[in-house]
């Protein structure tokens, strides 16, 4: 049986089982290290003397108390079922999950304990603020001739010109797009090689049409190609059914 040493406060919960006694926090943290055995706590023990407890509070109730203690609680039920699961060979994904899971649990467990610190860290510097108070008065005479000379290293002009960008509103943002690669492509130079190839071959698919295409926007250039020669009456469309190859015919001069 573990008995845990540090005296709890006046409100603290504590837990009495067979197996430990003393703080509640103190139980997950033993449960965390590995020195204790989740399985060997009776949590519906553990409930039943937390709810004995919330009634002696009566008006000294603390709801913070209560919601760390149900998050606690949770947290050892999940970590007492996973522990209670069998170890043997994986051959089952969902025996995979419920692996995982179980290791999930000791990472919160570590996440709970680092919150504590940090909250317990918090309130420590709080309560070292409150012994600093701000200075209210003047500065002493005494000490008036210590302080150095200011020397102003700004001219009436620089001033000036101060003054006027203050009073003036600010330029409006702009995003620098000099490092942003955009190649120039032609429509009309693409419509060239539309037209050229279509008279050799008469009719052709769009896809064969972009052979040679490096990149997307010569794609894209050559199909807005596709539609000026089709505005202007040169060339036909037909497509066998939907999102088929779309073939190209010359009916220009």
């Amino acid at each position: 049986m573990l008995v845990a040493e540090r005296t709890p406060e006046k409100s603290a919960f504590s837990v009495h089982l067979d197996v430990f006694t003393g703080p509640f926090d103190l139980l997950l943290r033993l449960i965390a290290k590995h020195e204790l055995d989740v399985t060997e706590v009776a949590l519906s023990q553990v409930t039943d003397e937390f709810l004995a407890h919330i009634r002696d509070l009566g008006d000294d109730f603390d709801l913070a108390q209560a919601s760390e203690f149900l998050l606690v609680a949770a947290t050892l039920l999940d970590l007492k079922a996973a522990r209670l699961l069998p170890r043997g060979e994986v051959e089952d994904e969902e025996d995979i999950a419920l692996l995982e899971a179980r290791d999930l649990l000791f990472a919160r467990l570590l996440q709970y304990k680092a919150y504590r610190e940090a909250a317990r860290l918090l309130e420590g510097l709080a309560v070292v603020e409150t012994a600093y108070v701000p200075r209210q008065v003047s500065l002493e005479e005494q000490f008036t001739d210590i302080l150095p000379e200011i020397e102003l290293h700004v001219t009436p002009q620089q001033l000036m010109e101060m003054a006027f960008r203050r009073r003036n509103p600010p330029p409006p943002p702009t995003v620098d797009i000099e490092h942003v690669h955009a190649p120039r492509v032609s429509v009309r130079e693409h419509a060239q090689v539309i037209t050229e190839r279509l008279r050799e071959r008469g009719t052709a698919s769009f896809r064969s049409l972009c052979s040679g295409c490096r990149e997307t926007i010569e794609v894209v250039a050559r199909f807005l190609a596709l539609l000026e020669l089709y505005r202007e009456g040169r060339i036909a469309f037909e497509q066998a059914a939907p999102l088929a190859d779309l073939t190209v015919r010359w009916s220009g001069d």
